[in-house]
């Protein structure tokens, strides 16, 4: 549910919702303290209706209705559940709140920014939209959890880092990784320079990078955790390569960079 008149934190939203719950929840539990205590036990079938313990017996008349009556019934029920479900919402509205679902998601401005700045830039991540959509981190984190939970974008969780996508099915597993890979300046440049085979080796490329070997080494050590990276030995060297599953979505990804640079 969000706010739609006035523009409230989501702190307080959240807080609120709180509140809301547990009131109903206290209304459930008073009505359910009210309820008398049964203890049902079997009785043996030759004393039936007869007294266990001394208790009053009282038999309930059966009272037989046409099956029409008992389809009536059912209806009538089904109706006031439905306008049980329509008052809650008329409250909610009259308030100023509207339940968010996937027709109307989009139609909350700042929402509909964050989930454009995700589709145009595959792989964002929080602190990157924050500086680029113009809100603040609570802010986006509670429109990124209203877009996930309405399908209309993913999470890839990976080093410690949560990157988002548009959940289009525009993306396998591996366009994923390589993406949220490239993000990273000194990953694109190690993968081109490994995919260009001018350098493949540890000290080849803090040379060319103008870094510490073991930099390179961190930076190799998570490409080669996601796949990306493969090692083969060649006496006292070590020759990187690019995995193979990957190579074309590498190439792809590589000329989009370059073409958007350019």
């Amino acid at each position: 549910m969000e706010r739609s008149t006035t523009r409230l934190k989501p702190s307080i939203i959240f807080k609120l919702q709180n509140k809301l719950l547990l009131f109903l929840l206290f209304i459930f539990l008073i009505e359910t303290a009210e309820a008398t205590e049964y203890i049902i036990e079997p009785i043996p079938d030759d004393q039936f209706g007869v007294p266990i313990n001394g208790e009053k017996m009282v038999e309930l008349q059966v009272i037989e209705i046409p099956y029409w009556q008992f389809l009536l019934w059912l209806a009538i029920v089904y109706i006031s559940t439905a306008f049980d479900f329509l008052y809650t919402r008329l409250i909610f509205s009259i308030a100023g709140y509207k339940i968010v679902n996937s027709g109307n998601v989009l139609d909350n401005p700042s929402r509909l920014s964050i989930y454009t700045y995700i589709k145009n830039k595959p792989g964002a991540y929080i602190s990157e939209i924050v500086g680029n959509v113009g809100l603040d981190r609570e802010h986006i984190k509670y429109h990124i959890k209203a877009l996930e939970s309405q399908n209309k974008i993913e999470a890839y969780r990976e080093g410690g880092k949560t990157r988002f996508f548009e959940n289009n099915f525009a993306y396998n597993e591996e366009e994923i990784k390589v993406i949220s890979a490239l993000q990273n300046v000194t990953n694109q440049r190690i993968i081109l320079e490994i995919l260009t085979c001018k350098c493949n080796t540890n000290i080849a490329l803090a040379r060319e990078l103008r870094v510490s070997r073991a930099t390179v080494s961190w930076y190799i050590k998570n490409l080669r955790e996601i796949g990306l990276i493969i090692e083969t030995k060649k006496g006292r060297n070590t020759i990187y390569r690019i995995n193979h599953v990957y190579e074309p979505v590498v190439e792809k990804h590589i000329r989009h960079l370059q073409d958007s640079n350019n």
